[in-house]
Protein backbone atom coordinates (compact mmCIF):
# COMPACT_ATOMS: atom_id res chain seq x y z
CA UNK A 1 0.00 0.00 0.00
CA UNK A 2 2.93 2.83 1.17
CA UNK A 3 4.77 1.56 -2.00
CA UNK A 4 1.69 2.31 -4.38
CA UNK A 5 1.04 5.37 -2.69
CA UNK A 6 5.09 6.69 -2.99
CA UNK A 7 5.08 5.69 -7.05
CA UNK A 8 1.67 7.80 -6.81
CA UNK A 9 3.36 10.59 -5.55
CA UNK A 10 6.29 10.18 -7.94
CA UNK A 11 4.09 10.33 -10.95
CA UNK A 12 2.44 13.25 -9.57
CA UNK A 13 5.58 15.15 -9.13
CA UNK A 14 6.30 13.92 -12.73
CA UNK A 15 2.97 15.89 -14.07
CA UNK A 16 3.83 18.66 -11.87
CA UNK A 17 7.35 19.53 -13.05
CA UNK A 18 6.31 18.89 -16.77
CA UNK A 19 2.83 21.55 -16.43
CA UNK A 20 6.05 23.81 -14.47
CA UNK A 21 8.56 23.45 -16.92
CA UNK A 22 5.61 23.98 -19.77
CA UNK A 23 4.15 27.32 -18.23
CA UNK A 24 8.38 28.53 -17.99
CA UNK A 25 8.35 28.18 -21.54
CA UNK A 26 5.10 29.89 -22.99
CA UNK A 27 5.40 32.35 -20.50
CA UNK A 28 9.26 33.37 -21.92
CA UNK A 29 8.27 33.01 -25.40
CA UNK A 30 5.66 34.77 -25.12
CA UNK A 31 7.60 37.97 -23.25
CA UNK A 32 10.22 37.67 -25.99
CA UNK A 33 7.53 38.62 -28.92
CA UNK A 34 5.56 40.58 -27.20
CA UNK A 35 8.80 42.33 -25.66
CA UNK A 36 10.35 42.46 -29.26
CA UNK A 37 6.92 44.48 -30.62
CA UNK A 38 7.04 46.55 -27.93
CA UNK A 39 10.63 47.79 -29.09
CA UNK A 40 10.27 47.67 -32.63
CA UNK A 41 6.93 49.04 -32.99
CA UNK A 42 6.78 52.40 -33.98
CA UNK A 43 3.64 53.08 -32.17
CA UNK A 44 5.33 52.12 -28.61
CA UNK A 45 9.08 52.08 -28.03
CA UNK A 46 9.60 53.07 -31.46
CA UNK A 47 12.89 51.76 -32.30
CA UNK A 48 12.83 50.24 -35.38
CA UNK A 49 15.93 48.35 -35.86
CA UNK A 50 15.75 44.71 -35.93
CA UNK A 51 19.19 43.75 -37.32
CA UNK A 52 20.65 45.98 -34.27
CA UNK A 53 17.78 44.29 -31.89
CA UNK A 54 19.10 40.52 -33.01
CA UNK A 55 22.44 41.62 -32.78
CA UNK A 56 22.44 42.56 -29.31
CA UNK A 57 20.55 38.94 -28.57
CA UNK A 58 23.43 37.09 -30.58
CA UNK A 59 26.04 39.09 -28.70
CA UNK A 60 24.67 38.64 -25.18
CA UNK A 61 23.64 34.92 -25.69
CA UNK A 62 27.00 33.44 -27.02
CA UNK A 63 29.01 36.13 -24.22
CA UNK A 64 26.90 33.77 -21.76
CA UNK A 65 26.93 30.95 -23.35
CA UNK A 66 30.62 30.91 -23.09
CA UNK A 67 30.61 31.25 -19.63
CA UNK A 68 28.44 28.74 -19.08
CA UNK A 69 30.53 26.20 -21.22
CA UNK A 70 34.31 27.36 -20.63
CA UNK A 71 33.53 28.90 -16.34
CA UNK A 72 30.85 26.92 -14.92
CA UNK A 73 31.12 23.71 -16.96
CA UNK A 74 27.25 23.41 -17.17
CA UNK A 75 27.27 21.12 -20.36
CA UNK A 76 30.61 19.83 -22.13
CA UNK A 77 31.55 21.97 -25.17
CA UNK A 78 30.82 19.15 -28.72
CA UNK A 79 33.86 17.86 -30.43
CA UNK A 80 33.83 19.51 -33.40
CA UNK A 81 36.80 19.82 -36.43
CA UNK A 82 37.30 23.47 -38.06
CA UNK A 83 36.35 21.84 -41.39
CA UNK A 84 33.02 20.53 -39.74
CA UNK A 85 32.46 23.64 -38.33
CA UNK A 86 32.68 25.08 -41.68
CA UNK A 87 30.47 23.01 -43.61
CA UNK A 88 28.02 22.57 -41.09
CA UNK A 89 27.64 24.94 -38.44
CA UNK A 90 28.73 28.08 -40.70
CA UNK A 91 25.36 27.43 -43.41
CA UNK A 92 23.03 26.99 -40.11
CA UNK A 93 24.26 30.28 -38.77
CA UNK A 94 23.91 32.27 -41.92
CA UNK A 95 20.61 31.00 -42.16
CA UNK A 96 19.31 31.57 -38.85
CA UNK A 97 20.63 35.15 -38.55
CA UNK A 98 18.56 35.58 -42.12
CA UNK A 99 15.24 34.12 -40.06
CA UNK A 100 15.68 36.11 -37.00
CA UNK A 101 16.40 39.34 -39.25
CA UNK A 102 13.40 38.85 -41.16
CA UNK A 103 10.86 37.69 -38.11
CA UNK A 104 12.17 40.42 -35.89
CA UNK A 105 11.34 42.95 -38.56
CA UNK A 106 8.29 41.46 -39.62
CA UNK A 107 7.04 43.35 -36.08
CA UNK A 108 7.22 46.67 -37.54
CA UNK A 109 4.36 45.70 -39.96
CA UNK A 110 2.35 43.40 -38.34
CA UNK A 111 0.42 42.61 -35.50
CA UNK A 112 1.83 40.01 -33.29
CA UNK A 113 -1.58 37.70 -33.95
CA UNK A 114 -1.37 37.93 -37.39
CA UNK A 115 1.91 37.04 -37.28
CA UNK A 116 1.09 33.70 -35.10
CA UNK A 117 -1.04 32.55 -37.67
CA UNK A 118 1.24 33.15 -40.75
CA UNK A 119 3.96 30.94 -38.60
CA UNK A 120 1.27 28.00 -39.27
CA UNK A 121 2.90 27.50 -42.30
CA UNK A 122 5.69 26.06 -40.63
CA UNK A 123 5.18 22.24 -40.88
CA UNK A 124 4.47 23.07 -44.60
CA UNK A 125 7.73 24.54 -45.30
CA UNK A 126 9.76 21.97 -43.44
CA UNK A 127 7.69 19.01 -45.32
CA UNK A 128 7.94 20.85 -48.73
CA UNK A 129 12.38 21.56 -48.41
CA UNK A 130 12.77 18.24 -46.62
CA UNK A 131 11.08 17.11 -49.87
CA UNK A 132 13.43 18.74 -52.10
CA UNK A 133 16.22 17.76 -50.41
CA UNK A 134 15.15 14.09 -50.37
CA UNK A 135 15.24 13.99 -46.22
CA UNK A 136 11.03 13.37 -46.03
CA UNK A 137 9.42 10.62 -48.34
CA UNK A 138 6.48 12.45 -50.43
CA UNK A 139 2.92 11.29 -49.44
CA UNK A 140 -0.40 12.33 -51.05
CA UNK A 141 -1.82 12.24 -47.95
CA UNK A 142 0.62 14.64 -46.05
CA UNK A 143 0.77 16.96 -48.80
CA UNK A 144 -3.15 17.17 -48.40
CA UNK A 145 -2.90 18.25 -45.06
CA UNK A 146 -0.16 20.68 -46.20
CA UNK A 147 -1.99 22.14 -48.34
CA UNK A 148 -5.37 22.60 -45.73
CA UNK A 149 -2.80 24.25 -43.42
CA UNK A 150 -2.01 26.82 -46.34
CA UNK A 151 -6.06 27.42 -47.22
CA UNK A 152 -6.52 27.99 -43.40
CA UNK A 153 -3.47 30.80 -43.77
CA UNK A 154 -4.62 32.14 -46.65
CA UNK A 155 -8.19 32.57 -45.18
CA UNK A 156 -6.57 34.14 -42.43
CA UNK A 157 -4.84 36.47 -44.51
CA UNK A 158 -7.57 37.49 -46.30
CA UNK A 159 -9.56 38.63 -43.44
CA UNK A 160 -6.68 41.08 -41.84
CA UNK A 161 -7.92 43.87 -41.08
CA UNK A 162 -4.35 45.77 -41.37
CA UNK A 163 -2.49 43.87 -43.60
CA UNK A 164 0.58 44.64 -45.11
CA UNK A 165 2.23 43.12 -48.13
CA UNK A 166 5.86 43.89 -47.43
CA UNK A 167 5.40 42.96 -43.37
CA UNK A 168 3.52 39.27 -45.13
CA UNK A 169 6.51 38.68 -47.22
CA UNK A 170 9.02 39.49 -44.49
CA UNK A 171 7.32 36.97 -42.24
CA UNK A 172 7.11 34.11 -44.94
CA UNK A 173 10.54 34.45 -45.76
CA UNK A 174 11.22 34.18 -41.98
CA UNK A 175 9.33 30.85 -42.06
CA UNK A 176 11.44 29.48 -45.33
CA UNK A 177 14.89 29.88 -43.90
CA UNK A 178 14.02 28.98 -40.76
CA UNK A 179 12.65 25.87 -42.20
CA UNK A 180 15.63 25.55 -44.27
CA UNK A 181 17.72 25.68 -41.11
CA UNK A 182 16.10 22.90 -39.19
CA UNK A 183 16.10 20.44 -42.51
CA UNK A 184 20.27 21.13 -42.72
CA UNK A 185 20.52 20.32 -38.85
CA UNK A 186 18.89 17.17 -39.74
CA UNK A 187 21.70 16.66 -42.91
CA UNK A 188 24.77 18.46 -41.82
CA UNK A 189 24.52 17.57 -38.10
CA UNK A 190 22.52 15.10 -36.60
CA UNK A 191 23.32 12.87 -39.44
CA UNK A 192 26.93 13.00 -38.26
CA UNK A 193 26.02 12.13 -34.84
CA UNK A 194 26.75 15.94 -34.02
CA UNK A 195 23.56 17.20 -31.02
CA UNK A 196 23.62 20.35 -29.88
CA UNK A 197 21.40 21.56 -27.31
CA UNK A 198 20.24 25.13 -26.77
CA UNK A 199 23.44 26.30 -24.77
CA UNK A 200 25.98 24.56 -27.12
CA UNK A 201 23.75 25.98 -30.18
CA UNK A 202 24.47 28.98 -28.97
CA UNK A 203 27.81 28.51 -28.35
CA UNK A 204 28.77 27.50 -31.66
CA UNK A 205 26.13 29.17 -34.07
CA UNK A 206 25.92 32.86 -31.93
CA UNK A 207 28.91 34.35 -33.03
CA UNK A 208 28.41 33.02 -36.35
CA UNK A 209 25.26 34.75 -36.80
CA UNK A 210 26.65 37.67 -35.27
CA UNK A 211 29.26 37.92 -37.80
CA UNK A 212 26.85 37.63 -40.77
CA UNK A 213 24.28 40.28 -39.50
CA UNK A 214 27.59 42.67 -39.13
CA UNK A 215 27.56 43.06 -42.71
CA UNK A 216 23.72 44.32 -43.50
CA UNK A 217 24.16 46.48 -40.54
CA UNK A 218 26.72 48.33 -41.16
CA UNK A 219 25.18 49.25 -44.57
CA UNK A 220 21.20 49.36 -43.52
CA UNK A 221 21.06 50.42 -40.04
CA UNK A 222 24.37 51.79 -38.93
CA UNK A 223 24.67 55.06 -40.93
CA UNK A 224 20.76 56.19 -39.34
CA UNK A 225 21.93 54.94 -36.11
CA UNK A 226 24.99 57.07 -36.25
CA UNK A 227 23.10 59.98 -37.55
CA UNK A 228 20.31 59.87 -34.92
CA UNK A 229 22.01 62.14 -31.94
CA UNK A 230 19.34 61.42 -30.09
CA UNK A 231 19.67 57.64 -30.07
CA UNK A 232 21.25 56.38 -26.33
CA UNK A 233 21.75 52.69 -25.37
CA UNK A 234 18.86 52.06 -23.15
CA UNK A 235 20.53 49.25 -20.65
CA UNK A 236 17.50 48.41 -19.02
CA UNK A 237 15.08 47.70 -22.17
CA UNK A 238 17.70 46.13 -24.18
CA UNK A 239 19.49 44.40 -21.21
CA UNK A 240 16.21 42.86 -19.91
CA UNK A 241 15.00 42.08 -23.67
CA UNK A 242 18.49 39.83 -24.13
CA UNK A 243 17.88 38.15 -20.38
CA UNK A 244 14.19 36.90 -21.74
CA UNK A 245 16.01 35.93 -24.96
CA UNK A 246 18.66 34.16 -23.51
CA UNK A 247 16.08 32.52 -20.47
CA UNK A 248 13.62 31.11 -23.58
CA UNK A 249 16.71 28.97 -24.99
CA UNK A 250 17.29 27.61 -21.38
CA UNK A 251 13.71 27.16 -21.60
CA UNK A 252 14.38 24.77 -24.36
CA UNK A 253 16.53 23.03 -23.13
CA UNK A 254 14.47 22.27 -20.16
CA UNK A 255 11.33 21.63 -21.80
CA UNK A 256 12.49 19.00 -24.34
CA UNK A 257 15.28 17.45 -22.33
CA UNK A 258 12.73 16.57 -19.09
CA UNK A 259 9.94 16.16 -21.51
CA UNK A 260 9.67 15.68 -25.40
CA UNK A 261 9.59 17.56 -28.49
CA UNK A 262 5.95 16.81 -29.41
CA UNK A 263 5.31 18.20 -25.69
CA UNK A 264 7.18 21.72 -27.26
CA UNK A 265 4.83 21.72 -30.35
CA UNK A 266 1.28 21.26 -27.98
CA UNK A 267 3.22 24.29 -25.91
CA UNK A 268 3.46 26.07 -28.53
CA UNK A 269 -0.05 26.06 -30.02
CA UNK A 270 -1.00 26.93 -26.46
CA UNK A 271 1.45 29.80 -26.78
CA UNK A 272 -0.29 30.88 -30.00
CA UNK A 273 -3.93 31.39 -29.14
CA UNK A 274 -2.84 33.19 -25.78
CA UNK A 275 -0.55 35.43 -27.97
CA UNK A 276 -3.69 36.04 -30.32
CA UNK A 277 -5.65 36.33 -27.30
CA UNK A 278 -3.63 39.04 -25.28
CA UNK A 279 -2.85 41.16 -29.13
CA UNK A 280 -6.93 41.48 -29.39
CA UNK A 281 -7.49 42.21 -25.69
CA UNK A 282 -4.67 44.36 -24.51
CA UNK A 283 -2.95 45.75 -27.60
CA UNK A 284 -5.61 46.58 -29.68
CA UNK A 285 -4.93 44.41 -32.39
CA UNK A 286 -8.11 43.73 -34.52
CA UNK A 287 -9.46 39.88 -35.24
CA UNK A 288 -11.51 39.69 -37.30
CA UNK A 289 -14.04 36.45 -37.38
CA UNK A 290 -12.25 35.74 -41.06
CA UNK A 291 -9.00 35.82 -38.93
CA UNK A 292 -9.63 33.12 -36.48
CA UNK A 293 -11.88 30.92 -39.08
CA UNK A 294 -8.51 31.17 -41.35
CA UNK A 295 -6.22 29.74 -38.59
CA UNK A 296 -8.78 27.25 -36.62
CA UNK A 297 -8.18 25.63 -40.29
CA UNK A 298 -4.78 25.85 -40.26
CA UNK A 299 -4.67 24.66 -36.63
CA UNK A 300 -6.60 21.79 -37.29
CA UNK A 301 -4.49 20.59 -39.98
CA UNK A 302 -1.26 21.22 -37.93
CA UNK A 303 -2.81 19.30 -34.87
CA UNK A 304 -3.22 16.77 -37.92
CA UNK A 305 0.54 17.07 -38.87
CA UNK A 306 1.57 16.39 -35.29
CA UNK A 307 -0.82 13.25 -34.62
CA UNK A 308 0.73 11.92 -37.40
CA UNK A 309 4.18 12.41 -36.70
CA UNK A 310 4.32 10.98 -33.00
CA UNK A 311 1.95 7.68 -34.27
CA UNK A 312 4.72 7.52 -36.91
CA UNK A 313 7.72 7.94 -33.91
CA UNK A 314 5.60 5.40 -31.56
CA UNK A 315 5.45 3.08 -34.80
CA UNK A 316 9.75 3.43 -35.49
CA UNK A 317 10.07 2.95 -31.37
CA UNK A 318 7.93 -0.25 -31.37
CA UNK A 319 9.87 -1.53 -34.50
CA UNK A 320 12.73 -0.82 -32.68
CA UNK A 321 11.67 -2.93 -29.68
CA UNK A 322 10.57 -5.81 -31.38
CA UNK A 323 14.38 -5.82 -33.27
CA UNK A 324 15.99 -5.75 -29.86
CA UNK A 325 13.81 -8.54 -28.80
CA UNK A 326 14.72 -10.74 -31.98
CA UNK A 327 18.54 -9.63 -31.66
CA UNK A 328 18.25 -11.22 -27.94
CA UNK A 329 16.37 -14.02 -28.78
CA UNK A 330 18.65 -15.27 -31.85
CA UNK A 331 22.06 -14.55 -29.40
CA UNK A 332 20.24 -16.99 -26.78
CA UNK A 333 19.42 -19.72 -29.60
CA UNK A 334 23.28 -19.72 -30.49
CA UNK A 335 24.22 -19.14 -27.15
CA UNK A 336 22.03 -22.52 -26.32
CA UNK A 337 23.23 -24.21 -29.42
CA UNK A 338 26.95 -23.88 -29.31
CA UNK A 339 26.34 -25.00 -25.47
CA UNK A 340 24.79 -28.64 -26.63
CA UNK A 341 27.78 -29.17 -29.06
CA UNK A 342 30.45 -28.90 -26.51
CA UNK A 343 28.22 -31.10 -24.39
CA UNK A 344 28.18 -33.43 -27.31
CA UNK A 345 31.78 -33.11 -27.83
CA UNK A 346 32.08 -34.15 -24.14
CA UNK A 347 29.87 -36.87 -24.23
Amino acid sequence: MGKGRALSDGVIKKIILSYTYVAIWIFLSFTVIVYNKYILDKKMYNWPYPITLTMIHMAFCSSLAVILIKVFKVVEPVSMSRDTYLRSVVPIGALYSLSLWLSNSAYIYLSVSFIQMLKALMPVAVYSIGVLLKKETFKSQTMTNMLSISFGVAIAAYGEAKFDGWGVFLQLGAVAFEATRLVLIQILLTSKGINLNPITSLYYVAPCCLVFLSVPWIFVEFPVLRDTSSFHFDFVIFGTNSVCAFALNLAVFLLVGKTSALTMNVAGVVKDWLLIAFSWSVIKDTVTPINLFGYGLAFLGVGYYNHCKLQALKAKDAQKKVQASDDEAGKLLEERESEAKRNETQD
